[in-house]
């Protein structure tokens, strides 16, 4: 034990006692006693899962595990940075008296694909790679894909043959499912499955594309990575080098990053993973939650499992009804979330007419909460689809109602943005053909035709860069292709040092955004935060790497009026809602074909899927949660006849059974007005008598 262990108290009385548990586990008297196999905690809702992993990671620096020998894998960059943060500062707190973790910093935190990207540029050499290789994003591979599918002439295919986004959703399945080609267009895209062979020349000519011009993709980072630890020399060497691995979000972990903690960890001597099959929510990405079921029976002898089932976010009957919920499902982890949190509301269940109703209701419900207190930022409404809030939007305007919506463009995503980083790659390298090809098109008159023709001629020089130098132009071009000229030049050894290079491509790109955008102006403020970002990174491949991997949010806009308060309503799909917690909760449509959506109800475990969301929508609120259902949705299509609806059935997820577990509503509330009921009159006719009489 460690000279420091006698503090453990501390900073581990904080945590209850399954926390603590997972905390120690394999530290200590607990290492004696179970020794450091691997550990698998099932965290619950709101039950404080990335305190308790920070503490632990916490814990094993102070025990003496060497900062760089912890590697910590989340699902987002920022989550890293989080979690590394609440370690570092519990350590730093017992540093003031112990030197040695006064300066203590891990160097090992990331995502997957972060993670992935340092270690294949680490063993590039080995492993056959250019330490130079450019990262493609989504939208970069699809045009890619593009080019191999015209160049293999399948666009012109008398039958449709997939789009390039879907030929990329296809490709990246394959990849991180690690199931057969003809598996995922039978299971994914049956409309496609005659397209097999075409499909698998397509992939295999994207991948040779890829290799020709030094770049790898998103799945790249991962499937590079999960080959490169097949080789039992560096899955050796990885697995000494990093004593603990420690995993957030497992349930969203996908087969292809299994692969790479089962090759890291064979044992599972210090692999820690931490998630709650219960929101499994990502199959869509390839995702899997039989990753979390199995874990446990996937080593010898099998996983120490420890849950937590403390939930200090919502009430106790907010947890009873989401624990019926989920109870249902035909495969998880039994756990029973419980809170000290005592009220005597129930989640309620209300029943409207239609959407129109609905978002009224809700609108009305928002209001009345935020006059009694509960902020706009304080309440959220969640649905299964984007479109689903359309009505709702609608309403929201006209009572001016401020509100978010996740969603919507990314910053990337931008054509101005993406023009910029478009120079920086290929500038970074020029066998890049998808970004040479932007980058020669936005100069005047340079059409695709010549473009393409350009990228030609240079993909035959053995130095490409050398090639840039000396290429000639149509006329139109000339000026700014000189300058350009320039700008290659000056990225070779000795020229324009980092952030500074940036400073001149945005200087040889201001007169181009100028001529191409009529909105210039406004982009130009976009341009201005790249700028402030990219000067925060070391060097291009840093920054470049980075922005692909763990790209902001924001676009640019007109300022509008200022917000009076600067209070808004969240509006947020389930998916983006994960994580999140508001003290009042609306969720809409939870109607069957809504929630679960018509396009999962294929098969059982996309149902089981479906119940998931529905309880990661239940466990989202505090204090209040509303469940709203519509009786009736109008057919659009057929509007012009009249009155086309259809009547909808409440959510299987919530059958009659645990209905005594939820309040019940109607609205809006019937009117009757006794005075205008007839009373006492004598009877015109006898309409029962008649309707008998019919059949005499």
């Amino acid at each position: 034990m460690s000279d420091t262990a006698t503090l453990a108290p501390h900073y581990l009385d904080r945590l209850n006692p399954a926390q603590r548990s997972a905390a120690e586990f394999g530290t200590g008297p607990a290492a004696a006693e179970k020794g450091n196999g691997p550990l698998l905690v099932i965290a619950g809702a709101g039950s404080g899962k990335t305190n308790t992993l920070a503490h632990r990671v916490a814990h094993l620096l102070i025990e003496g595990a060497a900062p760089d020998s912890i590697l910590l894998l989340t699902f987002s960059r920022r989550g890293a940075e989080e979690m590394a943060r609440r370690a570092e500062r519990i350590v730093r707190q017992i540093g003031n008296t112990h030197a040695r973790l006064a300066q203590i910093k891990l160097s090992w935190a990331g995502t997957f694909h972060g993670i992935g990207a340092r270690l294949l540029r680490e063993y590039a050499p080995q492993i056959g790679l250019d330490v130079s290789f450019t990262i493609h994003d989504r939208e970069d591979a699809a045009d890619l894909m593009n080019l191999v599918r015209n160049e293999l002439g399948l666009a012109t295919k008398e039958k449709r043959f997939p789009a390039k986004a879907t030929c990329l959703a296809i490709y990246s399945a394959v990849i991180n499912t690690r199931a057969p080609l003809a598996d995922v267009l039978q299971r994914s895209f049956s409309w496609a499955v005659e397209w097999e062979n075409e499909l698998k020349r397509l992939f295999r000519g994207y991948v040779e594309a890829k290799q020709a011009q030094n770049v790898l993709d998103y799945d790249d980072l991962l499937l590079y990575w999960a080959r490169m630890v097949a080789v039992p020399q560096i899955a050796e060497e990885l697995g000494t080098r990093f004593d603990h691995i420690l995993v957030d979000e497992y349930q969203d972990t996908n087969p292809l990053q299994a692969t790479v903690l089962l090759a890291l960890k064979p044992d599972g001597r210090g692999l820690t993973v931490v998630g709650d099959d219960a929101q499994s929510i990502y199959a869509f990405r390839g995702a899997t939650v039989r990753n979390i079921l199995d874990f446990p029976e996937q080593f010898s002898p099998p996983a120490q499992v420890i849950k937590l089932e403390q939930n200090y976010r919502s009430t106790q009957p907010i947890l009873e009804a989401a624990n019926a919920v989920i109870g249902l499902s035909n495969e998880l982890f039994s756990k029973t979330l419980w809170s000290k949190r005592e009220s005597a509301e129930k989640p309620l269940l209300v029943t409207v007419g239609d959407e129109v109703d609905q978002a009224a209701y809700v609108a009305q419900q928002i209001l009345d909460r935020r006059e009694a207190g509960i902020s706009l930022k304080n309440q959220a409404v969640l649905f299964r689809a984007s479109h689903h809030s359309a009505r709702l939007e609608i309403e929201l305007t006209r009572r001016n109602v401020p509100f978010v919506k996740f969603g919507g463009l990314k910053f990337l995503a931008s054509s101005h943005v993406k023009d910029v980083i478009s120079v920086l790659r290929w500038l970074e390298n020029p066998r890049d053909r998808v970004c040479g090809f932007r980058v020669l098109q936005m100069l005047p008159g340079v059409g695709p035709k010549t473009a393409s023709n350009m990228l030609d001629a240079l993909a035959s020089m053995q130095d490409v860069l050398d090639g840039i130098l000396h290429l000639d132009v149509p006329g139109a071009a000339s000026e700014h292709w000189a300058r350009f000229q320039q700008l290659a030049q000056a990225t070779l050894p000795g020229g324009t040092p980092w952030p500074a290079e940036f400073d001149s491509v945005c200087a040889w790109y201001a007169p181009l955004l100028a001529h191409n955008y009529e909105d210039a102006a406004i982009r130009q403020g976009d341009i201005d935060q790249l700028a402030r970002i990219a000067a925060t990174y070391p060097s291009r491949q840093r920054f470049l790497t980075e922005l692909t991997l763990d790209p902001p949010d924001a676009t640019s806009d007109e300022a509008g009026p200022p917000l009076i308060d600067e209070d808004y309503l969240i509006l947020s799909t389930i998916h983006s809602a994960k994580g999140q917690e508001w003290n009042a909760v609306y969720l809409l449509n939870a109607v069957d074909g809504c929630l679960p959506s018509d396009l999962a109800t294929g098969s059982e475990a996309e149902i089981e899927e479906e119940r998931r969301l529905a309880y990661v929508a239940m466990t989202r609120a505090k204090d209040h949660l509303e469940i709203i259902v519509p009786q009736r949705f109008y057919v659009g299509q057929q509007s012009r006849y009249g009155d086309q609806h259809v009547f909808a059935g409440r959510t299987r997820f919530i059958p009659e059974s645990l209905t005594p577990l939820f309040g019940r509503k109607a609205w809006p509330i019937p009117e009757y007005n006794a005075e205008k009921t007839p009373q006492g009159r004598q009877a015109l006719v006898d309409l029962k008598s008649s309707m008998r009489d019919m059949w005499d």
